[in-house]
């Protein structure tokens, strides 16, 4: 599939916001020209649209709109600057074509960022034309009359050629197949500058010039003269010459989280006022530079690892600040080793990224929660390119291996089984997607039957009409989510003990349910597939209700020092 940090480059050079080349399957080599493609026809549907119910909602010319759309976008990353340079390419071809009433769908076409290969079928978001489909596009061509003239292929994935993208391409690129931070002077895997892999994805680094200071590793010398582990505890306490960290920490078992996971884990998250007409703003897009470069992930509001309050209407805390309440000693200890498409097929790609030693750091719980990609792909038949239990049974076993030779004795794994999907379908086919709410003509179901015309559906297996595939799915999830637990029952490693834990879907929504809620709102409504802020708090208080019921041990103590660490030290030097 297609490398994901070119799609969703290619935003910024067409403002074009890659809905799933991000978030699905992205680890199995190089794209056919048809996936390729779709990706950029998504894009430019969108797009389209939303020029077109701007020119609705404020009641001007075509031109006015994209102009407007300009100027709500921001100087970084180029953004207003490609902007810009896009209107002046396809600005007045679009115009004519919406002057003629022709949908988003037509104009992609007559502009070749939607191509209709021979003898596959027309992909389109919107109900046909009433004319007949080749007539209207014949009519639409001889509107534009000749393509507009382009400087680099609309085909190609090659952006980064552009001059003023390359040294973007090249930061980006870096961080998210290495998985580790771009910015990172002293290489021991922990950052001061937040995206880029940097601390939205693990603790903030104390010191970028000091490898041996780093979130997580056991103090030293009791951090008499300095904050060796980052957690904001050092210094010796005046009164009677004891080290703070030894007299608030010491036997309190300090522990870290860290999550293996995939686009979910990560918080994969498009806000719906980027694409709705009547929600844009300034304000809207203020968080797009830091979105593109945290590759539209918000792991610093996930559900594992998140350390911000919540921006929704629920007052659950994420896992690891949990355990910082927990234990204030755990101060910046987390690590989300999540990656957009991930799966246990491509996992040994990098969690080499891990940052932990056996001998100088504290136990950590490790959390595998692949829960999507290995029966999730948008291929026309997705059950051949499904995960088999024995191809996943070898990879799980391979990785836990893998964390037994790098995690410290004392730590502990918890591997997540897989969701039943049909939820997705059951609760968002009929309603309107972002999209189609203005004129009522987009409804979930055209969505992800576009995405898989396309074949760029995060996961075609249960974003489908068809009944028999999406039961498929589900079963194939429950055959891996039993053999997750098998493992979890027969293996045995030194220094970590091994659970499994169901990922209850269908709990939380019944529980969110009762507080007079929706099972709607617990999905992204850009995507249609992820689970939001909200399903990811409610599944973090799930696993640690679990937790302290199954396995207590697992979270550790509670720290009986924490008012007066809280006292001496105020934030920690927060995160």
């Amino acid at each position: 599939m297609q490398s994901p940090w070119r799609v969703f480059l290619a935003a910024p050079l067409l403002f074009l916001l890659p809905f799933h080349a991000s978030a699905s399957p992205a680890y199995d080599g190089q794209p056919g020209t048809r996936h390729s493609n779709g990706h950029i026809c998504v894009g430019c549907v969108v797009v389209v649209s939303m020029i077109e119910q701007l020119v609705q909602v404020h009641n001007s010319t075509a031109q006015a709109s994209m102009e407007r759309l300009c100027s709500y976008l921001p100087e970084k990353l180029f953004l207003k600057s490609t902007c810009s340079l896009v209107v002046r390419l396809f600005g007045p071809d679009i115009i004519k074509l919406l002057s003629a009433d022709m949908n988003a769908d037509v104009v992609c076409h007559t502009l070749e960022f939607c191509k209709q290969d021979p003898g596959q079928p027309l992909c389109h978001l919107y109900p046909r034309p009433k004319e007949a489909w080749t007539f209207t596009l014949e009519k639409a061509r001889q509107i534009v009359k000749k393509p507009p003239v382009l400087k680099y292929s609309r085909s190609s994935s090659d952006i980064c050629s552009l001059p003023f993208l390359a040294k973007i391409c090249q930061e980006i690129k870096r961080a998210i197949e290495n998985s580790v931070p771009f910015k990172d002077v002293d290489s021991d895997k922990h950052s001061v500058f937040p995206t880029l892999r940097g601390y939205h994805w693990r603790g903030r680094d104390c010191n970028d010039s000091d490898d041996t200071a780093y979130p997580g590793r056991r103090p030293d010398n009791w951090d008499v003269h300095r904050d060796s582990n980052c957690n904001g505890i050092w210094g010796v306490d005046p009164k009677d010459g004891i080290p703070y960290e030894k007299k608030f920490c010491e036997g309190s078992e300090p522990r870290g989280i860290i999550l293996l996971g995939d686009s979910a884990g990560a918080h994969f998250h498009i806000p719906p006022e980027w694409i709705t007409a009547s929600q844009m703003s300034l304000k809207s897009f203020f968080t797009l530079p830091t979105a593109l470069t945290d590759e539209l992930n918000w792991p610093q509001l996930s559900g594992a690892t998140g350390f911000l309050n919540s921006t929704g209407r629920i007052k659950e805390n994420s896992i690891y600040l949990r355990l910082r309440k927990r234990n204030r000693c755990n101060h910046r200890d987390y690590q989300n080793l999540s990656k957009n498409g991930a799966s246990s097929q491509n996992l040994e790609r990098f969690i080499g990224s891990l940052s932990r030693k056996q001998l100088l750091d504290h136990p950590a719980i490790v959390i595998y929660a692949m829960i999507g990609n290995d029966v999730c792909n948008g291929k026309i038949d997705p059950v051949p390119e499904m995960t088999t239990p024995e191809q996943l049974y070898s990879k799980v076993v391979e990785t836990l291996r893998f964390l037994n030779s790098h995690l410290p004795s004392g730590s502990h794994v918890i591997l997540y089984g897989l969701p039943d999907g049909t939820f997705l379908w059951d609760n968002l086919h009929n309603r309107y997607h972002p999209l189609g709410q203005l004129n009522k003509d987009v409804t979930y179901e055209q969505f992800y039957t576009f995405l898989s015309c396309l074949q760029v559906s995060p996961c075609h297996g249960w974003m489908t009409s068809n009944q028999t595939l999406r039961a498929l799915t589900s079963e194939r999830a429950q055959q891996l989510s039993s053999t997750l637990k098998k493992i979890a029952t027969s293996k045995k490693f030194t220094n970590f003990d091994l659970f499994y834990m169901d990922f209850d879907f269908q709990e939380i929504t019944e529980e969110w349910q009762k507080r007079g809620g929706q099972p709607w709102e617990l999905l992204e409504p850009v995507d249609g597939f992820h689970p939001n802020e909200v399903a990811l708090l409610e599944l973090a208080e799930s696993f640690w209700d679990k937790v302290q019921l199954q396995w207590p041990h697992v979270l550790g103590k509670e720290n009986p020092f924490n008012p007066q660490i809280e006292q001496v030290f105020g934030d920690q030097g927060g995160h």
